[in-house]
């Protein structure tokens, strides 16, 4: 059977895996995967072959999987988070090309907005994007019209990859794109470490965030002109007519 599953595993958390991720692996022959996400489902899938390549190395991952599963293994590609949203289907799909004789099928995971929002509250009720702050492959001119249009159009907005030691300020220079057209007191929030150890949250205001250090593992949410904070948790109403 030439088959790949590429696998959203969500947060990294084993009960925040969907039923049908778990059902993948366990069906798989080999799992691959980048080394930190394939450390994180290790102990459960006892007797499988792990395979793993660093960051940077993702043709070159996919390839790996495809080639293994051309000798007739099933295999498991996993990504954090869901395939679909800033993961492998993408790219799996364009070399697969090159292996017709391949199938590949695409189950879905929590992402970093759905899974961050929870431990927020419900910050996403209404229209949202997501952006990521990363220009290793967008440019940052790219990010910046996107991160301005956003704000100009209201939307909330959830920035992934906020932050690193090369971009230090990229989360700074957001907010002070975003506050061209969206309240210094905006309320926002983030998540770190969401559904692992050492997970924290915080809701702040805009112009708190400019001022806030993060990291890559920390997921950032910034409200529309209608976000609210309800008993510490960050609220975004949809519309709806509420009795007091």
């Amino acid at each position: 059977m030439n088959k790949i599953y590429v696998i959203g595993i969500g947060p990294g958390a084993y009960d925040q895996m969907t039923g049908r991720a778990i059902r993948a692996m366990e069906e798989s022959d080999v799992i691959i995967g980048y080394t930190v996400y394939v450390d994180l489902v290790k102990e459960y899938f006892a007797g499988k072959e792990f395979m793993t390549t660093p960051m940077k190395k993702e043709v070159e991952r996919c390839e790996l999987a495809f080639e293994e599963a051309s000798g007739g293994k099933i295999v498991s590609m996993i990504c954090s988070g869901d395939a679909g949203v800033y993961g492998m289907a993408g790219l799996m799909y364009e070399i697969g090309e090159r292996y017709p004789q391949v199938e590949l099928e695409i189950i879905p995971g929590v992402t970093a907005a759905t899974g961050g929002a929870a431990v927020l509250g419900a910050p996403l009720i209404h229209d949202f994007c997501l952006i990521s702050l990363s220009d290793l492959l967008t440019p940052w001119e790219k990010i910046e019209a996107r991160l301005l249009g956003a704000s100009q159009a209201d939307f909330v907005i959830c920035l992934y990859n906020p932050s690193s030691r090369k971009r230090s300020d990229y989360l700074q220079k957001a907010c002070d794109l975003m506050m061209q057209y969206k309240s210094p007191e905006t309320v926002c929030g983030i998540v770190s470490n969401i559904a692992r150890e050492g997970e924290s949250a915080r809701v702040l205001t805009l112009a708190e965030l400019r001022d806030t250090k993060v990291d890559m593992f920390t997921t950032v949410f910034v409200g529309n002109s209608q976000t609210k904070e309800i008993g510490g948790k960050m609220v975004t109403p949809r519309g709806y007519r509420v009795r007091q």
